[in-house]
């Protein structure tokens, strides 16, 4: 059982046992003998987004949250972990990412339904943070609105990070979108029609100055039979993003095992579809997810 309390003595006490703990973390390759990737998402909380369905602070209990993912992280097949420092912190002093691949989450001040969500500096992870801590991989969001000049600077960043990334020869995975604010309301909206998926993964596979340790995060397109044609637009090697189920739980797993199906796609990174499912069973949500790689 997670306590707290222990978790907190720790850090108050002893803060060096983070740096210790990575520093004796057992490593393995990003790929193993599958060839296949099954990683975890839960970088939603450093950029204000904790809703889950219609709960709307369903991932701010730590306390919580450490216990699915830990859970998570002890099902068979499960590789790794994509979080932010604070969580990993939590997950070393843990013991849980023995044997792990170990994703650090690098931009998230372009919080959620903030006026400035397109301009998202990088806050989390340096590239010199995850190289230091010997942490396996990075990933960085990347959101593009035409008409938001926030995206600029959040392009012309993303491509500096993947210049740093592979200067250490750390994979980063680009997670693209092509988004809008909607005139109503201002909220911003992901257009995830096969025209806008194409484009996005156009855009992010052409940054920096080398794509050799990109990989791409994509989403599912709205029709799924279009994602053969999206795919095709790019090399690069991706994984698929879960994403929420919006209550379809085996709707979204017929979609993944489609997409899954295809040359350049390697694997999957879902969050609070398989953290929080309708169910409450996060463990049969994560096997079955493993089971569709």
């Amino acid at each position: 059982m997670i306590s707290v309390a222990d978790l907190v003595a720790i850090r108050s006490r002893h803060p060096e046992a983070v740096a210790e703990a990575a520093a004796r973390r057992t490593r393995r390759p990003l790929l193993g003998d599958s060839g296949r990737l099954m990683i975890v998402a839960a970088d939603h909380p450093a950029r204000g987004s904790l809703a889950v369905g219609a709960r709307q602070l369903a991932m701010a209990n730590r306390l919580d949250l450490l216990e699915r993912l830990c859970l998570a992280l002890s099902r068979p097949g499960v590789d790794g972990v994509l979080a932010t420092a604070d969580i990993l912190d939590d997950l070393l002093l843990l013991g849980a990412l023995e044997g792990k691949v170990v994703m650090g989450s690098m931009n998230r001040g372009g919080l959620a339904g903030a006026s400035f969500e397109l301009d998202d500096r990088f806050t989390g992870h340096r590239p010199e943070d995850l190289s230091r801590l010997g942490f396996d991989a990075g990933k960085l969001l990347l959101r593009i609105d035409y008409e938001d000049p926030g995206s600029l600077t959040t392009l012309h960043s993303t491509a500096r990070a993947i210049d740093a990334m592979a200067a250490r020869r750390l994979p980063v995975f680009v997670e693209p979108f092509i988004c809008h604010r909607d005139r109503a309301d201002g909220t911003l909206r992901t257009d995830l029609t096969a025209d806008a998926v194409t484009r996005s993964i156009a855009i992010a596979s052409g940054l920096a100055g080398t794509s050799a340790y990109t990989w791409l995060k994509v989403p599912v397109t709205a029709d799924p039979d279009e994602m053969a044609r999206v795919m095709e637009t790019s090399t690069l090697p991706a994984v698929l993003l879960g994403g929420e189920t919006g209550g379809d739980q085996d709707g979204t797993y017929e979609k993944w095992r489609k997409a899954l199906q295809l040359p350049t796609v390697q694997g999957l990174v879902a969050g609070r579809s398989l953290l929080y499912p309708g169910d409450g069973d996060v463990a049969a949500a994560v096997d079955t997810a493993v089971g569709l790689l």
